[in-house]
């Protein structure tokens, strides 16, 4: 197993499976759970703006999903921290905590089924689980795999791609700096066609089978264990 990472070993390899876990857990997340984003925080804090302007909206778990996300931020950072005083990567036990995550949040999701009122208890539960693990994930690329782009963050990534194609483009730059954007482009790309895919193999799973869709982002988490391995 090890040797056939490591013959396959890429860079960009990591990045593109957790992007595609992403957009699969977000997609599955806003069809199952009343427009919940487990991954794209920004949306929920939309639906906190509108909510508390216009009272027109009433899922808790969009509300829920701002302070949970900030609170699981801030409790892996200090346990990243923790792990890096003992001389280890975080990056593993951070790829383990996400897997495990998702494997409640699928768990509950199958356990109680299709949630016909996404203010029940169980199904905030599950989604605040689903919100735990894109938090997770948020923390271990930004604090384990320095240098690479978001894995969630799909508007940061199109910008810097589009910025690093024209860069390209304009090839009488100086050679250090067209090697940077070539670099960030190798990376990013993937990121971004891996969002997308997850995001459309999430919608069509979540369509037919409910939350049994979150088998894919729960397989994706388990594969992106041992590419972690030949990151660190």
């Amino acid at each position: 197993m090890t040797s056939w990472l490591t013959r396959f070993r890429s860079s960009w390899l990591l990045p593109a499976v957790l992007s595609t876990t992403a957009g699969a857990v977000d997609v599955i997340g806003f069809l199952a759970l009343g427009g919940l984003f487990t991954a794209h925080i920004t949306g929920n804090v939309v639906i906190v703006a509108a909510h508390y302007v216009t009272g027109g909206f009433s899922q808790i778990g969009p509300l829920l999903a701002v302070p949970v996300f900030m609170a699981v931020l801030g409790l892996v950072t200090l346990a990243s921290d923790a792990i890096v005083r003992t001389g280890m990567s975080p990056l593993r036990p951070l790829l383990l905590l996400q897997t495990a995550l998702l494997i409640g949040f699928l768990g509950l999701g199958v356990g109680f089924g299709r949630f016909p009122d996404a203010n029940s208890s169980m199904a905030v539960l599950a989604g605040m689980l689903g919100v735990a693990a894109m938090a997770t994930q948020n923390v271990l690329v930004k604090l384990a795999l320095k240098g690479v782009p978001s894995t969630a963050v799909m508007t940061t990534n199109i910008t810097q791609l589009t910025v690093d194609l024209a860069t390209l483009a304009r090839s009488r730059r100086n050679p250090h700096e067209l090697a940077q954007a070539g670099r960030r482009a190798r990376m990013t790309l993937p990121c971004i066609i891996g969002f997308v895919v997850g995001c459309a193999a999430g919608a069509a799973l979540e369509v037919k089978f409910s939350l049994w869709a979150l088998v894919l982002p729960v397989a994706l988490a388990v594969i992106a264990i041992p590419l972690g391995e030949t990151q660190e």
